[in-house]
C-alpha cells in the first residue's frame, strides 16, 4: 500500500510499504480521510522527540472498518469509525482524577503509532482501552470526521476557560483551529467574537467563511487597544491564543478584561517558550491564565456529536483535498497558507 512516511527533517517520502496485520485486539481500517495541520508541516520540517522512523505520518483521521480482532467486541465490518490522536494510558494519577489530556504516559498516532496519511491503518488496543475508536454519526462524512480530532483540541481548551453566556471572546490566530474556536464560542453562547491576525489574506478568507463579528489585522492596528476600544474600554472576557507567538500570549494578557480567562492554546516554539508578563495585570485584574494540551477521548465523542448536530459545521472549512500520492503538497498548502482546512483522501 501507499503510505507518507517521515525519515527525517526534511525527509518524508510516499512510498510502497506492506498493508499492516490486524492482531486479535486490534481493529483495521481503510483510511477515507486523513486532514493536515500545522504539526504535520512542522514534524516534516523539523521531526519530533517522540517519533521513531521512519513513521507513518497522520493524525487526523476517519475510515472504514475492514477487520475486527478475534478479542475485540463492539465493532464490525463496514462500521465508519474516528480515531483518537492523544492516547492516555487509562491509569496513571492524572487519568485516574480524568485529566486525560495531560496524562503522563501519553502515546500518540503518528509518532509512537503508524499514522494515517495510508491506505490502510491498524488502530493500535492501546487506543481501544480507552475507548478512543468513535462511531461515526450516519449523518456527517468521513471528511468532517476527521476534523473531529482538532475540533476536540478546541473543545478541551474552551471548556478549561468556561465560555459561556454573554462572553466577548477574542481568537488570535485565522487558520483552521482559529475558526473551529469561534464557531465554537458561539455554540457555547459568546456574544461577540472577535478574529485577529497579521495576515490580511488569510483573515479574509477565514473572516468569510466564519464571520466573526470584528476582523482585526495586527499588522496595521494596536490590537489591544481595538479590543480595549470595541469593549468600552473593559476588554475581552475570554481571549484564546491560537497561534505560536509570544507577543500574542502578552497581547491577550493586557486586552483581558477584570476576571478575564486566557487560554494559551498554541504552544510556544521550543527554541523561544518565554513571554514578559506584567503580573500586576494578573493581580489586580484577577486573570485567570489557563494552558491548553490537546484533548481526552470524551472531547473526540463531543467534537462528533457538535459536528452531527450542525450546531458547529465544519464541511466547509474543508477548502483543499488531495489524494494520498499528493500529500507531499498538501503540507506545502498547508504551510502557505492557502486554503482553510486540506484533507488527504487515500
Amino acid at each position: 500500500m501507499k503510505a507518507v512516511r517521515f525519515y527525517a527533517p526534511g525527509d518524508v517520502r510516499i512510498e510502497d510499504v506492506a498493508e499492516p496485520v490486524c492482531g486479535p485486539d486490534e481493529v483495521k481500517l481503510r483510511v477515507r480521510n486523513c486532514s493536515t495541520c500545522g504539526t504535520d508541516v512542522k514534524i516534516r520540517n523539523n521531526g519530533h522527540q517522540n517519533i521513531d522512523p521512519p513513521r507513518t505520518m497522520g493524525h487526523e483521521i476517519a475510515g472504514e472498518v475492514v477487520q475486527v480482532g478475534e478479542d475485540v467486541s463492539g465493532w464490525s465490518v463496514g462500521d465508519r469509525a474516528q480515531v483518537i490522536a492523544a492516547v492516555p494510558c487509562g491509569e496513571c494519577y492524572e487519568c485516574r482524577r480524568g485529566w486525560m489530556a495531560v496524562c503522563e504516559n501519553q502515546t500518540s498516532v503518528g509518532y509512537q503509532y503508524e499514522g494515517g496519511f495510508a491506505e490502510y491503518l491498524v488502530v493500535p488496543r492501546e487506543v481501544l482501552k480507552v475507548d478512543g475508536l468513535n462511531r461515526i454519526p450516519e449523518n456527517i462524512g468521513y471528511d468532517e470526521a476527521s476534523v473531529a480530532e482538532p475540533f476536540a483540541c478546541a473543545i478541551n481548551a474552551q471548556e478549561l476557560v468556561h465560555v459561556g453566556e454573554g462572553d466577548t471572546v477574542v481568537v488570535f490566530g485565522a487558520g483552521p483551529i482559529g475558526c473551529i474556536h469561534i464557531r465554537l464560542a458561539r455554540a457555547n453562547g459568546a456574544e461577540r467574537v472577535f478574529l485577529i491576525d497579521v495576515n490580511a489574506e488569510r483573515l479574509a478568507m477565514s473572516a468569510k467563511a466564519v464571520g466573526p463579528d470584528e476582523v482585526i489585522n495586527g499588522s496595521e492596528v494596536d490590537v489591544v487597544e481595538r479590543v480595549k476600544e470595541l469593549t468600552g474600554g473593559r476588554g475581552a472576557d475570554v481571549v484564546i491564543t491560537a497561534t505560536a507567538a509570544n507577543v500574542a500570549q502578552e497581547q491577550a494578557i493586557r486586552m483581558a478584561a477584570r476576571r478575564g480567562r486566557i487560554s494559551f492554546f498554541g504552544g510556544l516554539p521550543k527554541t523561544n517558550p518565554f513571554i514578559q508578563c506584567d503580573s500586576n495585570l494578573v493581580h489586580y485584574r484577577e486573570l485567570m491564565i489557563m494552558g491548553a494540551n490537546g484533548s481526552a477521548p470524551s472531547h473526540n465523542k463531543r467534537a462528533l456529536e457538535y459536528i452531527a448536530s450542525g450546531q458547529v459545521p465544519v464541511k466547509d472549512l474543508i477548502t483543499a483535498r488531495l489524494p494520498l500520492d499528493r500529500a507531499l503538497e498538501a503540507f506545502d498548502v498547508v504551510a502557505r497558507g492557502e486554503a482553510i482546512k486540506v484533507t488527504v483522501e487515500p
